[in-house]
């Protein structure tokens, strides 16, 4: 079967996509579970202590409302540090001398929301994967405290976060959701949550009142920690948590029984640019304060808080409302929260917790018999009981209150071992799913690199063997992975993800891999035997590798082999930099060697064979026809390298590489990304704060308008007076919402959500795509004309950017506006000029694409995703649109580098028919080969210290990077449709 390079590269790119799904659903693991389902069973038996007990009941609560207040992205330092003395007086005062106990309490990673309610309420550690689900939050189905609590008949009232009302549906017998997505709103959000405090504090018909605010985290994704909003809003929440501590003590006044409680936490911190999903210390640490008449007031001086696991909460909360300890919690009792009852209670307390995470255990590991902890708590079971008999006998000495403290400490050291050995058993792999999807993906980079020397060729088009899809070999080996399969799922004491799956998928997959090994093996085969045979056409096989050459495949090289170490990782922006500039040194020797040293006819074409007569003849003509259609179609003229030499174009040619150097050194210094530099100051941060506003509307302003210059010149009159009115919409919506200010306008208090004026903007974007669409469409239906495609393809280019430049920060349109700058530069006075091929270009794009990633501030960690970006326009949540705008706004760059290659490719395949199939190939390769890479890595490197702070997000960006390739190169292969007729 015969196939163009750019459909065989896109039909292995769509096979690597499922091997690299099929990976990450092997890679993030399940997370510690019970099987015994969801409710929790009877309290365990206790220690052997006497005839009398009361064990076998739960306990009984230690108060009687419990008020919950989380406030969304809190960072410890906000209460702890300067910011809470200053704008948090009465919580300040209550942490030092008031009845209350505080924490630091640690999050796992990722810190977004959704996973970390999870945590609180189950005091489970909820998978990494779940990152990806934190935008559509199902229903919560474990055991968890809130579950727990509605069948004990507590009556719980919850407002704010609509999270909690997906993840506990027909759970509160009175709430009000807020959506949590709108991240423009600060304000009406806490408003919307606040509005019924004095109502449901006077009221008697409760037991647990939960609260998320979530105006601080809008915040901080706005403007980041320290925006002047901060303070302001860290004085409403103190002045909420003085009204309802307050409300709470007046309840006690004439009620002489159980105390009342109010907890104040966060589900996660921010990081110091206001974002959250990663590991640092903004991120991970948040306050947890216990405030209750039950504690004594605090004397002595203060010691700092104490650091504890966000998923301790959960048990705390459990044995203080009365209830059963959920099945799958890992926590661990905060002892100092029931240290004012008796130490028998003390004890009986960590008995259960401790009971409870030894079932969890036993129910998890094999060989649990064997851990340090389950012995500890073991040999703490029989000091307890000893304890009891002396209890019981009634013996009051000294003995009894120093075996006591003893089984509390030997309880306590119990309780921390155990949980650390759970915790541990959340990096518990399904290998045999992550084992398929490597193979998978393996069997792709190979077939992929054994086919370079065809689909590279002039024809770019290569005969696929069927013969060996109906060997012996084939039906051998799909035999023999069928075998392995039963045996691997009939023997596994947990059945993973791929024996999970229906049996005629499962064989659909064996069978894809028996046939890619077969196609390897045949290609494997030819190319010995054509090794061995002599070459009929000796000029075919003199190619030549240039200095240029070398570099990309060192590079390229290079980077892959980058991935290895963490700091390369989180520090990849440096990589791509290096490589960037110094391909922008080598291409200022290229274009010097071109105009200075080269004699005509001299140039090589790289990466290719010399053409024969004829093709050099109808390559002069075509090329003539190439440089007409993008640039100098109105002046008619005609560009060649002798006519070039003597005037302006040679000079900007020779200027091209240093303007590129010098923009890309300004960029660097936009956004400071990664980690170990990503805390200083930069210039996005000057232009961001709120003395500069008039600095940032100028520099959008001119933004702006050099957008409008660089992208008009090749659309139509209708496009770029869409283009202009787009553009005047992008900076009125960024006006309305308040970054940045028009002349007239004299201060901030019409701010805006924005939404008119960003859909407008949405008008303009799909009327330019769709003008551009019918263009493709009159191209490939009822004409071959270039031009028509070219311009097609160029007006789709040019919605995107208008897309792009609504969704980036305004500080951020510097790095389209380089973009589109690089891109006409090289465009006009290097790669043309110059010959390069399609493979060379395709690569180039490929690196600058990688690069403007990270311009954009960018990193390999989670909480440099603008979500802002994916609810522009929006006056709710719509989870597609959301899930679009957020994905286009992250990858702007690398997708505006990929679409404008295609419409360089389009333009010259009057030159090489062969253009767009070339850069398709090279394009597939350069994604699949890091992937691969990366994966075979990350297994081997799956207990690494780093694995979930720096090696898993970086794997969940490269797997969306193939999806996102996998879209691109679908519309390469649909532009490449007329291949076969031009060549």
């Amino acid at each position: 079967m015969r196939l163009r390079s750019g459909v065989f590269a896109f039909c292995c790119l769509l096979v690597q996509a499922l091997g690299v799904a099929l990976f990450l659903r092997g890679f993030f693991p399940a997370q510690v579970r019970s099987r015994a389902g969801a409710p929790a069973g009877p309290p365990p038996e206790p220690p052997p202590p006497g005839s009398s007990s009361n064990w076998s009941k739960v306990p009984s609560p230690l108060f009687k409302k419990v008020v919950i207040v989380l406030i969304d992205a809190l960072r410890d330092d906000f209460v702890f540090g300067s910011k809470g003395k200053q704008f948090m007086p009465h919580t300040t005062q209550l942490i030092e001398r008031g009845t209350s106990h505080s924490f630091r309490a640690e999050a796992k990673p990722p810190t977004v929301t959704m996973p970390r309610i999870k945590a609180l309420t189950t005091g489970s550690i909820p998978g990494f994967i779940d990152v990806v689900t934190n935008l559509n939050s199902p229903a919560l189905l474990e055991d968890n405290v809130i579950w727990q609590a509605k069948t004990a008949g507590k009556r719980i009232i919850f407002y704010g976060d609509d999270t909690w009302v997906r993840l506990f549906p027909k759970h509160f017998v009175e709430y009000d959701g807020t959506t949590s997505f709108f991240v423009s709103d600060y304000t009406e959000v806490d408003d919307n949550v606040t509005r019924h405090l004095d109502n449901v504090l006077k009221r008697e018909d409760w037991d647990l009142l939960i609260l998320h605010y979530l105006g601080l985290d809008h915040i901080g994704h706005l403007s980041g920690p320290n925006s002047p909003l901060v303070g302001p809003k860290l004085s409403e929440m103190d002045k909420i948590i003085q009204k309802i501590h307050t409300a709470l003590l007046s309840k006690l006044e004439g009620d002489a029984t159980l105390p009342h409680l109010l907890v104040i936490c966060g589900d996660h911190g921010m990081s110091d640019t206001g974002s959250h999903g990663g590991s640092s210390e903004g991120e991970v640490h948040t306050p947890l304060l216990f405030i209750s008449s039950a504690f004594d007031r605090r004397s002595g001086p203060l010691e700092p808080p104490k650091l504890v696991q966000q998923t301790d909460l959960a048990v705390t909360l459990a044995l203080g409302l009365g209830l059963p300890i959920s099945r799958n919690s890992i926590g661990n009792l905060l002892l100092p929260v029931v240290q004012q009852r008796t130490m028998r209670e003390q004890l009986r307390y960590l008995h259960l917790n401790g009971f409870q995470l030894s079932l969890l255990l036993q129910e998890n590991m094999p060989t649990y018999e064997k851990d340090p902890g389950f012995e500890q708590f073991k040999m703490a079971e029989k000091s307890h009981g000893s304890w009891i008999k002396l209890y019981l006998e009634g013996n009051t000495s000294e003995v009894l209150i120093n075996l006591g403290k003893k089984v509390l400490k030997q309880y306590l050291q119990a309780l921390k071992i155990l949980g650390s050995s759970l915790s541990n058993q959340v990096a518990q792999y399904d290998m045999y799913s992550m084992i398929v999807g490597t193979v998978i993906v393996l069997e792709v980079v190979l077939l992929l690199l054994l086919s370079i020397p065809k689909a590279l060729s002039r024809r770019a088009e290569f005969e696929v063997p069927l013969s060996p899809l109906s060997s012996l070999l084939f039906y051998l080996m799909c035999l023999t992975l069928c075998a392995i399969h039963v045996v691997v799922c009939t023997s596994a004491e947990s059945l993973c993800y791929f024996c999970n799956i229906s049996w005629l998928t499962a064989v659909g997959v064996i069978m894809l891999i028996s046939g890619l090994l077969c196609l390897i093996l045949s290609a494997l085969e030819k190319m010995f035997v054509n090794s061995k045979q002599p070459t009929k056409n000796p000029a075919a096989s003199d190619s030549s590798w240039s200095e240029l050459d070398v570099l990309i495949l060192a590079g390229t090289i290079g980077h892959v082999s980058s991935l290895s170490a963490s700091s390369f990782i989180e520090e990849e922006h440096q990589t791509w930099y290096f490589l960037i500039n110094t391909l922008c040194l080598a291409l200022c020797q290229e274009v010097c060697r071109h105009y200075f040293l080269a004699r005509d006819g001299d140039l090589q074409l790289p990466f290719s064979v010399k053409p024969s007569p004829e093709e050099v003849k109808g390559t002069s003509h075509n090329k003539c026809n190439a440089e007409l259609l993008p640039d100098d179609s109105k002046t008619g003229k005609v560009t060649t390298p002798e006519t070039a030499r003597g005037g302006s174009e040679m000079w900007m040619a020779l200027a091209t590489p240093w303007v590129i150097l010098i923009c890309c050194r300004l960029l660097r210094s936009l956004n400071q990304t990664g980690v170990q530099w990503a805390h200083r100051p930069d210039l996005g941060h000057w232009l961001t704060s709120s003395e500069h506003k008039a600095e940032l509307s100028l520099l959008a302003l001119v933004c702006l308008v050099m957008i409008f210059i660089l992208v008009q010149r090749r659309c139509s009159l209708v496009s770029k007076i869409a283009m202009a009115l787009g553009l005047l919409g992008v900076y009125s919506y960024r006006a309305a919402v308040g970054n940045v200010i028009f002349p007239w306008q004299q201060d901030s208090k019409d701010i805006s959500k924005g939404i008119i004026e960003a859909r407008f903007v949405y008008v303009f974007v799909l009327g330019i795509v769709f003008s551009g669409t019918k263009d493709l469409l009159k191209s490939q239906v009822l004409s071959t004309d270039s031009k028509i495609k070219f311009a097609g393809l160029w007006e789709i280019y040019s919605g995107l950017v208008l897309l792009a430049a609504l969704l980036f920060r305004p500080h951020n349109l510097p790095v389209l506006v380089f973009c589109l700058l690089i891109q006409a530069m090289m465009t006009k006075y290097v790669w043309r000029p110059l010959e390069f091929d399609a493979a060379q270009v395709t690569i180039m794009h490929y690196w600058f694409g990688q690069a403007f990633f990270f311009f954009q501030g960018n990193s390999n960690g989670i909480a440099s995703v603008d979500v802002s970006a994916g609810f522009v326009g929006l006056d709710n949540y719509v989870e597609i649109p959301a899930v679009f705008l957020t994905g286009f706004a992250t990858y702007a760059g690398p997708l505006l580098w990929a679409i404008h290659l295609l419409c360089y490719l389009s333009s010259e395949v009057n030159r090489n028919p062969a253009a767009m199939g070339h850069g398709c190939f090279c394009y597939v390769l350069l994604r699949s080969i890091p992937v691969a890479v990366y994966i075979v890595l990350v297994t081997g490197l799956r207990y690494h210290l780093f694995i979930w702070s720096v090696f898993s997000p970086k794997l969940l960006y490269e797997g969306v990077h193939v999806f996102i390739t996998a879209a691109v190169c679908m519309f390469f292969t649909a532009m490449d449709q007329n291949h076969s007729s031009r060549v």
